[in-house]
């Protein structure tokens, strides 16, 4: 009997993608573990590997088809002896990749950086099992959507496999009665602008699926996440000096130290010395993680990713300078593993290098807090009450004021200036 190879769920938040690339053709024979195809998620380019073996019967969706959902069949595979002329005409049976993640609750270390931040508010009691009779299937990114606005499930049609009902279900449905949400909440965060090109010669670049998440988060955080910045001056002399000494010791290991893997390290070491700020709100409760892992924004050619430094606060400086030259290397060629960029407590993002004096960024959610880093110049500064010329750096820090005060954010960036400003304490 033949099988069908469905839209894999890629990335535990994944509800479509794009069919970037064929790596086989019909007619093709595969065995379990072979490429079949590039699936571009809304992080990365990921690669799509068989889990059965039989001959490629018919393609059903052609590259470069975007917006797939997850579970529609994408091919049809004839197994071992069977007719392919015959298997092609069929709609196959069992499934060869999952048709969407796992129902269970997610694990106690909810700090992926992709899952959207948790409703204050608790869930509606609505059954994950069967989607008969009384019971509403939906995932649980919709029940929370529906619970911000006030959507009743029972009233949705699910587009989802097995009619289960999904984020984009939920986008033009109503209220069912008066909204309790706040008016942004009910407005999509990616709503679209009319555009007016004013007889301006133009070009229309269509939006990536990675453009169009940050878009969305973005908003999102602005909206909901209540921000407060707090910024301090940072003398640089010291770290740049100890650098320069490091370097020359690891050079014959390979290793040459950035500014910004010395960055990783101060804040991660400062998030442990300030536990208060190295959280995450949930609602009604919190979550205070007792380890730093730091995720660093990177730009990459179709939007920006955030690759994190797992355990930075107690890895060696050569270690996490090697571990994110690697993962930047990945990232620009999407190549990325999703536990590689999912998760983190903190972010750090340095602009530095584009002469950027300061700047505020804006929080990922569900991570409480981000270190914006501007350039190093020569500044007058006063030193041991004089005044000198020194090598000055700004830092923002941007919180999450539902979880972080500004006391406590207050406190993070003075240990991160003196962890700067005297770095050996930093690798003690």
């Amino acid at each position: 009997m033949s099988k069908t190879i469905q839209m894999p769920a890629l990335s535990p938040t994944m509800e479509e993608g794009t069919l970037a690339k064929w790596l086989v053709k019909e007619g093709d024979t595969v065995s379990s573990g072979d490429l079949l195809a590039e699936i571009e998620t809304d992080k990365a380019t990921m690669e799509f590997e068989a889990v059965d073996e039989g001959t490629i019967a018919k393609i059903l969706v052609s590259e470069g088809a975007e917006g797939v959902k997850v579970g529609t069949v994408i091919a049809i595979l004839a197994e071992e002896g069977e007719d392919v002329a015959e298997a092609a005409k069929g709609g196959g049976e069992t499934p060869s990749a999952p048709a969407e993640p796992k129902p269970e609750a997610a694990p106690q270390k909810a700090e992926s950086a992709s899952a959207a931040a948790p409703s204050s508010s608790p869930e509606p009691k609505v059954a994950e099992s069967s989607g008969q009779g009384d019971r509403v299937k939906a995932s649980p990114l919709a029940r929370r959507l529906a619970q911000e606005k006030g959507v009743d499930l029972a009233s949705v049609s699910g587009s989802g496999p097995n009619g289960r009902i999904v984020k984009a279900d939920l986008e033009g449905a109503k209220p069912a009665g008066a909204a309790t949400a706040a008016p942004s909440a009910a407005i999509p965060a990616t709503a679209p602008v009319a555009a007016q090109d004013f007889g301006v010669p133009h070009e229309i670049v269509k939006l990536s699926n990675m453009r169009k998440t940050i878009a969305r988060r973005l908003t999102e955080s602005k909206q909901q996440v209540p921000h407060i910045y707090l910024t301090v001056d940072i003398q640089l002399d010291k770290l740049l000096k100890l650098r320069g000494e490091l370097n020359d010791g690891l050079a014959s290991r390979g290793v040459k130290l950035s500014v910004n893997d010395l960055l990783i390290k101060a804040l991660a070491v400062a998030l442990v010395q300030v536990p208060e700020c190295n959280v995450q709100f949930a609602g009604d409760q919190m979550l205070k993680f007792q380890r730093a892992d730091i995720s660093v924004a990177v730009s990459i050619p179709n939007g920006l990713i955030t690759p994190i430094v797992t355990e930075a606060d107690s890895r060696g400086v050569a270690a996490i300078s090697t571990a994110m030259k690697d993962l930047a290397e990945r990232a620009k060629e999407g190549k990325l593993k999703p536990e590689e960029y999912q998760g983190g407590t903190a972010s750090l993002s340095n602009m530095g290098m584009f002469g950027i004096k300061q700047f505020e960024a804006v929080i990922n959610p569900p991570q409480g807090m981000i270190m914006a880093i501007g350039a190093g110049e020569k500044r007058p500064y006063v030193v041991d009450d004089s005044l000198q010329i020194a090598t000055i750096m700004s830092a923002t820090g941007s919180f999450d004021h539902r979880a972080i005060d500004g006391a406590d954010g207050a406190r993070l960036m003075k240990a991160f200036k003196q962890l700067v400003e005297n770095p050996l304490g930093m690798l003690a």
